[in-house]
């Protein structure tokens, strides 16, 4: 029997890597205006209770109204708002008003924006922020999910009608085909 070659491994150092992350915009207000920031470090965080949660760099503009109103939102876009989307991270808060860039509208919290042209829009009250260095990992507990009706299948989001933005190696992505059903292909796998 023929001895199966292995790939090579070689040591890149600590970074933070994942292969691929969902681009999202962090909406948040501060000093009372809307202003949205691209992030692509965001996840869930807890099923029950639902929360999600974000690593956004200390010094960032959106962080401070976070921190003021102890709300934010996670907002969804898809491939095709990618220039607005990408336009929110290059610029500040701080040095040009985002507030413009897509239509805000509040839902339970009054004080999470949320951005009407993104197809899921996730509100979210700060439940903790953890300072992990350079960045603060916050995270929000899930107050109500926003999703365009067209995008909606079987009562919840489908990646296949949203096609949202994927973030890998500093390039944008639009989700591919599906390759199989998770919680069901592993139950053809056969012990060796």
């Amino acid at each position: 029997m023929p001895v199966k070659k292995t790939m090579e491994k070689i040591t890149l150092g600590p970074m933070p890597y994942m292969s691929v992350m969902p681009t999202v915009l962090v909406g948040a207000n501060v000093k009372g205006k809307p202003t949205y920031m691209t992030a692509a470090w965001a996840t869930d965080a807890c099923m029950v209770p639902p929360m999600v949660c974000v690593a956004i760099n200390k010094a960032r503009y959106t962080a401070k109204g976070i921190e003021e109103n102890k709300t934010f939102s996670l907002n969804i876009p898809s491939a095709k708002q990618v220039v607005e989307t990408d336009h929110c991270g290059l610029v500040s808060g701080s040095q040009e008003d985002k507030s413009t860039v897509f239509r805000s509208f509040y839902g339970k919290l009054k004080t999470a924006p949320l951005a009407e042209e993104c197809p899921v829009n996730i509100e979210c009250k700060l439940f903790k922020a953890v300072d992990c260095g350079s960045h603060l990992l916050y995270i929000g507990e899930v107050v109500e999910i926003h999703a365009d009706k067209e995008c909606v299948t079987d009562g919840k989001p489908d990646v296949t009608k949203i096609n949202p933005i994927v973030y890998a190696q500093l390039t944008y992505f639009n989700v591919g085909k599906q390759v199989e059903k998770a919680f069901s292909v592993g139950k053809k796998y056969r012990k060796k």
